[in-house]
């Protein structure tokens, strides 16, 4: 367990294989001025881990922002039943087994409003995800739409894939199938960069790699130039 800032902290899980890549797992939790817990992107639920959660506060929101990120989502609802599961609509489809109270949108007021701003980023066929900012510590959350692996924690066969994709620090960006889908939608994609844009963070936190600590906006200028 990490604490950003203020009412934030990050917690760094196991790697999980996917594509031969090692795909590290992060979960970002914010306390909410009422004192309940905001996890997003859940990573596995661990004795350890959960007494760490309960130091910091009942858990009221868990939330799967993609559809790749709910693998550990299931243990967190059987051992927090009162709280409450928000997905995008592609995350429902793709998880009957799983119960969800709210959709992930453009359309919709969340509870969490007063604290976390949320945008669905859309524009792709292949994948939509939730982006979360959160004013107070100036964080932008994601989870996919950009990834910046540390190169000494891949081999050299995953160094050569990675950086075939586009996403190897200090130059991480959206990976290069994702990026692709978008061909038709850039303009859908860059509304949704200038709204990330205004808020203006300093510090980006993304599921898979090293995070940036400031000056993010112009890390994502930079990551977002496929779009010009």
């Amino acid at each position: 367990m990490r604490q950003l800032d203020e009412n934030i902290w990050i917690f760094d899980g196991e790697a999980v294989s996917f594509f031969t890549m090692p795909f590290t797992t992060r979960m970002t939790i914010v306390r909410l001025p009422c004192g309940g817990l905001w996890v997003h992107s859940p990573i596995r639920l661990t004795p350890e881990l959960r007494a760490q959660v309960d130091a910091l506060g009942p858990v009221l929101y868990l939330l799967a922002p993609n559809h790749l990120h709910h693998l550990f989502m299931s243990p967190w609802q059987e051992t927090y039943p009162e709280a409450q599961t928000f997905g995008t609509e592609e995350v429902k489809e793709k998880c009957k087994t799983l119960s969800f109270d709210g959709v992930l949108d453009n359309e919709q007021h969340y509870p969490w409003a007063n604290t976390l701003k949320t945008m669905l980023f859309t524009g792709s066929p292949a994948m939509e995800e939730a982006v979360f900012f959160h004013p107070q510590s100036r964080t932008l959350l994601v989870t996919d739409l950009i990834e910046n692996f540390d190169p000494n924690s891949l081999n050299t066969f995953q160094r050569f894939v990675a950086k075939g994709a586009g996403v190897v620090a200090p130059d991480g960006q959206t990976p290069l199938d994702w990026r692709l889908s978008f061909i038709f939608h850039h303009d859908t994609a860059r509304a949704h960069l200038n709204t990330i844009l205004d808020w203006a963070p300093e510090r980006l936190v993304m599921a898979h790699g090293l995070i940036i600590e400031k000056d993010a906006v112009a890390f994502l200028k930079r990551a977002f130039e496929w779009l010009e």
